[in-house]
């Protein structure tokens, strides 16, 4: 897709840079709606102490009413063991058959246990009742919160557009070609996941020749080696990098990578960690591995050795203890990943992943812009076919070959307008070459050289 230059496009009439217009518009939107955010913080925080206040004195009323029914409780359990007892006389009855002076304890029947009082019922009548209030006030509050809540989507909404339609082409996958590609797309992406088995059946459903099939698994054969390799390293497994570094040993010598000595690093380190018991296998590791980076890393090498002085009390509490740490794994596994695609020629990223991560950061500028065209009543410039009415700062990652830009039409060139190398070696757009042919004559305009106009050759970048 083409750039066109503000200051040189057919929008420059107006008055004010768009592009600082657009900018001026993002800082108006963020700022409503982090205005309403705020508003939404700040009741969140009132509505915690209030909560926590409230709850608390729940607490306190529900503690009050267990102290006051405990103590019905126990007035009505000792009313229910409360007994008579009767004494016999001093001296015995003749018609008494258990004999003299014997005292007789009597069971009556129990009397009905004793109800609450009315200061207690009173107490528990005004806990339940203050209880439902505070209730009933937290409900409140938090219903309350609700509309806040909603405010900030519909600023969402009333400050972004949500209608992408101005910035997408309709019509792409309805060729049959453009959609198998992009099916070929994200095959491919799931493939470099490990997930062959979702490949699979994306491939069978959407009916993908066995052509396209085939090299779906054959280009991202030697990336899913790659990344099952970057999952272990991330569970602290080395085995496989550690035989595919050895396999490529010279190659990642000759681009100065740091991947093979920090792997045989950290497998170090790992059994220096096992304490004393693995001190022999260190030693043994580090004589066998180390050997041939001793003059790129001597110092490092050295102050490896002193971890053996930390062995006994265990690396945790001592300045190694950076190599146990999931930063230096993760670090780790990233960096390997980065040479790994370097020396095979790959990218780390899938393609799609790619397309999807560029489009995300190119559609604010575009909504941005399709909103200042609505303003200014130019919204037809813009064709939306292969050319953009704003320059697109990608970051370098997304940046993966030259772009050719005619020196005469100053335009970048596109597939309906490709690059064109002249007999004399000169390139200019095919715009430029039928702009300036004369009939089937052609004079360079950098040098004095005349020749065909249908001599010149397309060239790739």
């Amino acid at each position: 897709m083409r750039a066109v230059d503000w200051r040189r496009s057919k929008f420059s009439k107006f008055t004010v840079d768009p592009q600082t217009e657009l900018g001026i518009m993002d800082n108006e939107a963020c700022a409503s709606v982090e205005k309403e955010l705020d508003r939404v913080v700040t009741k969140l925080e009132q509505l915690h102490e209030n909560s926590a206040a409230e709850i608390g004195d729940i607490a306190s009323l529900m503690s009050e009413l267990v102290n006051v029914l405990g103590m019905a409780e126990k007035m009505g359990v000792n009313t229910l063991n409360t007994g008579t007892q009767m004494n016999a006389p001093e001296t015995s009855s003749t018609d008494d058959p258990m004999g003299d002076g014997i005292n007789m304890q009597v069971e009556t029947e129990p009397s009905a246990p004793q109800r609450l009082n009315d200061s207690q019922i009173e107490r528990i009548r005004e806990a339940i009742s203050q209880c439902n209030d505070r209730v009933q006030k937290l409900s409140t509050e938090h219903r309350e919160l609700h509309g806040s809540v909603s405010k900030i989507g519909k600023a969402i909404d009333r400050n972004y557009s949500s209608d992408f339609s101005s910035t997408m082409r309709v019509d792409a996958l309805q060729d049959e070609e453009n959609l198998m590609l992009l099916n070929k797309a994200i095959a491919k992406h799931y493939c470099r996941q490990g997930m062959d088995e979702v490949a699979r059946t994306l491939i069978k459903e959407c009916k993908m020749s066995e052509d396209h099939a085939q090299d779906v698994f054959d280009s991202e054969r030697e990336f899913a080696e790659i990344y099952n390799i970057w999952i272990q390293i991330q569970k602290r497994e080395l085995g496989d990098a550690l035989k595919w570094v050895v396999r490529h040993s010279s190659q990642l010598m000759e681009r100065h990578s740091v991947i093979e000595f920090r792997l045989h690093r950290m497998r170090f380190m790992q059994l220096v960690s096992y304490g004393l018991k693995s001190q022999n296998e260190a030693i043994m590791y580090a004589r066998t591995n180390f050997q041939k980076f001793a003059v790129r890393y001597e110092h490092e090498i050295a102050n490896l050795m002193a971890s053996f002085i930390y062995l006994p009390g265990g690396l945790e509490n001592t300045p190694y203890r950076i190599f146990l740490s999931q930063e230096m794994w993760t670090e780790l596994s990233f960096t390997f990943l980065k040479d790994a695609c370097q020396l095979l020629g790959i990218s780390k990223n899938s393609a799609l992943s790619v397309v999807v991560n560029a489009g995300c950061t190119a559609l604010p500028a575009l909504l941005n812009i399709k909103q200042v065209m609505q303003s200014r009543q130019v919204l037809g410039m813009w064709n939306g076919c292969d050319e953009l009415p704003i320059e697109i700062d990608l970051q370098p990652e997304f940046r993966f070959h030259s772009i050719f830009a005619c020196p005469i039409l100053r335009q970048q060139t596109t597939e309906d307008n490709p690059p064109k190398k002249l007999t004399c070696g000169h390139v200019i757009s095919n715009d430029a070459l039928h702009k300036l042919s004369n009939g089937h004559i052609l004079k360079c305009p950098y040098c004095p050289v005349e020749q065909n106009a249908e001599e010149a050759v397309r060239i790739y970048f």
